[in-house]
């Protein structure tokens, strides 16, 4: 090689995360990681280094990065604690099938193996969560070993883990170019098509049912207005994933909302009584406990080889881009004759709306959620950035929240992992700062990770963040109810959220009544529009949401037979039988209907 100058072989890595892209990289000082601490204080110029307060914020905020993007997300920590510490948003990244890199310092390679300081064998710990688990094993292939993990993690949609030692990334070395295939990620890579004849089958399948339904995944895309002409085309309801939420308008009569627990009533029945599922772009994680409800004939549509029969068996199964066959059963199609299950399916969706309605314009002191979301939606902007955290947040999100096609919105979805809140709003404001950020999180949620609030203000980014508080975690409060067991670990210790925000140097209010709610949102987007971070710690009740899982919808002598789970409340002191009208009425659900009672309006036959 010609004399060439020499540079930190972490100045070079860094360079290479420039070349694909990379703008910020989340992580917390430590003594094992200095050497690229060091690189991006040469480089500050060129990518940005943002401090987190805690080593599994950066990890959630690098896979929230990726996941509102597509791009790989970028976060490092320290050996021995810092590298354990990220665990929690690598295995998100993993379960939400994301690309992500996770550097991690190590000792000075000669204490390696002397049991130095804070040394361990880092690479055992990442095997499970990674797809590249690399320790570098010289200075000079420590920007070649960076370029290949980012490969491995685009590759196989996960986690890339580069192990390296201090010393090393001190080390000077040539000053060349070291990224491979930089341009490459910028391109959409070809997808699967289905064939004429899986097609035809399929068309098949849905001229023989009686009650077809459609499970719609994030893997609809950009093809949900071409879903919604193939609904009406074929007369087949829709029923989305949680992660499908706003690729379909909400607003579509045959939208039927999402299904389980996060659910509305009609997808619930629907999906309960059909007897032909037809899932498309989806991964639903719940599919063995749901679709065992009862037998039905199973389509899956998915580009993914390994997703066909993950969750059930299908009886067809297609290896195809969700939308490209969308498009291609739309022009093989014949448009089928109206369907009384369609219309009592859409009647029963319009039902619910109206429930809901009815509960988000309560004006009650004893504050809900659904009046929580109903301020949302009056302050959101077509295209906010919704961060919303697990818990009983995620149950009103889908319920409540006007989803559309504009939007963004981040959970952590397959590892439900508390505390994606505040990383997921970090993540969206530095990747589109000219737009309306929320987190939404509950009181346990939000305790987890509410020391990186101070990073909204260290960075000054304007998020709106809203906090529902009502003192224990209701979430599990609603698993425990059904289960035979008193309630038991569940209350929080109630906190002044505004006030710890305030000390922060954040704005903040506290809302406990109705009167006091509007105000607050108001407050919250001056705010932000001023260009600071704001909190609304609001009081709620700790009142159960209707709880349509504990309906048990099921055909009997052509019958729709539909009751409520013997499970409800299931060793409770006031526990006793239950019809669906008493059930409903508990939950201010007096105008809602059975499904049998839209079956026999349009004369569905079972």
């Amino acid at each position: 090689m010609k004399d060439v100058n020499k540079i930190p072989a972490a100045v070079a890595m860094v360079k290479v995360l420039e070349a694909y892209g990379v703008k910020d990289v989340y992580g917390y000082p430590g003594g094992s990681i200095n050497s690229t601490l060091h690189a991006l204080d040469v480089e500050k110029d060129n990518i940005n280094y943002i401090q987190i307060r805690h080593e599994q914020v950066g990890a959630l905020a690098a896979a929230a990065h990726a996941k509102l993007t597509g791009h790989i997300g970028v976060a490092f920590g320290s050996a021995g604690p810092g590298a354990v510490n990220m665990l929690n948003g690598l295995y998100d990244a993993k379960e939400d099938k994301v690309p992500v890199l996770a550097i991690v310092g190590q000792v000075a390679h000669n204490n390696m193996n002397y049991d130095y300081f804070q040394e361990f064998p880092e690479v055992p710990m990442f095997e499970d969560v990674s797809v590249y688990d690399r320790v570098v094993m010289t200075p000079e292939s420590l920007p070649h070993v960076v370029d290949q993990a980012i490969h491995a993690a685009y590759a196989n949609k996960g986690v890339a883990v580069v192990v390296i030692p201090n010393d090393f990334g001190f080390a000077e070395i040539p000053d060349v170019r070291y990224d491979s295939a930089a341009p490459t990620y910028s391109k959409p890579a070809p997808q699967p098509v289905a064939t004429d004849e899986e097609v035809n089958d399929f068309l098949a399948m849905v001229k023989d049912a009686k009650r077809p339904v459609i499970h719609v995944g994030r893997g609809i895309k950009d093809g949900g207005d071409k879903l919604i002409e193939l609904s009406k085309k074929l007369q087949v309801p829709l029923i989305m994933d949680g992660l499908a939420q706003g690729y379909v308008d909400k607003a579509y009569e045959g939208n039927l909302g999402t299904a389980n627990r996060a659910a509305s009533k009609a997808a619930d029945e629907i999906l309960a009584s059909a007897d032909l599922v037809i899932a498309i772009g989806g991964d639903f994680a719940f599919a063995n406990s749901v679709y065992a409800s009862h037998e039905f004939k199973y389509i899956q549509v998915d580009n993914n080889t390994i997703q066909l029969g993950r969750h059930h068996v299908p009886d067809l199964a297609i290896w195809s881009d969700a939308t490209k066959f969308v498009e291609k059963a739309l022009v093989q199609s014949e448009p089928a004759p109206e369907s009384p299950f369609f219309k009592a399916a859409v009647a029963d969706m319009q039902n619910w709306k109206e429930y809901i309605k009815k509960i988000m314009d309560s004006e009650s002191d004893s504050l809900t959620p659904a009046q929580v979301y109903k301020q949302i939606n009056r302050i959101a902007e077509p295209d906010a950035v919704y961060s919303i955290d697990v818990g009983d947040n995620i149950i009103s999100s889908f319920r409540y929240l006007n989803f559309n096609d504009q939007m963004k919105w981040v959970i952590s979805a397959l590892f439900a992992t508390m505390g994606s809140g505040i990383p997921g709003a970090i993540a969206a404001k530095l990747d589109e700062p000219d737009k309306q950020v929320f987190n939404i999180a509950g009181d346990g949620a939000l305790s987890m990770v509410m020391q990186d609030l101070v990073t909204e203000v260290k960075y000054k980014l304007p998020i709106i963040n809203i906090v529902t508080q009502n003192g224990d975690l209701s979430f599990i409060k609603g698993e425990q109810e059904d289960i035979a067991m008193q309630y038991f670990g569940l209350d929080l210790q109630t906190q002044d959220f505004a006030g710890i925000a305030k000390a922060m140097g954040l704005d903040a209010v506290r809302v406990t009544n109705f009167a006091e709610l509007p105000a607050a949102f108001d407050q919250a987007n001056e705010a932000v529009k001023a260009g600071r971070p704001f909190l609304i710690d609001i009081v709620i009740n700790d009142n159960r949401a209707l709880p349509v899982e504990d309906l048990v919808v099921k055909i009997e002598d052509g019958k729709v037979s539909e009751t409520v789970s013997p499970n409800y409340r299931i060793d409770k002191s006031d526990q006793q039988a239950k019809t669906i009208e008493e059930l409903f009425a508990i939950y201010g659900g007096e105008n809602l209907l059975p499904l049998q009672h839209y079956f026999d309006e349009f004369g569905v036959q079972l």
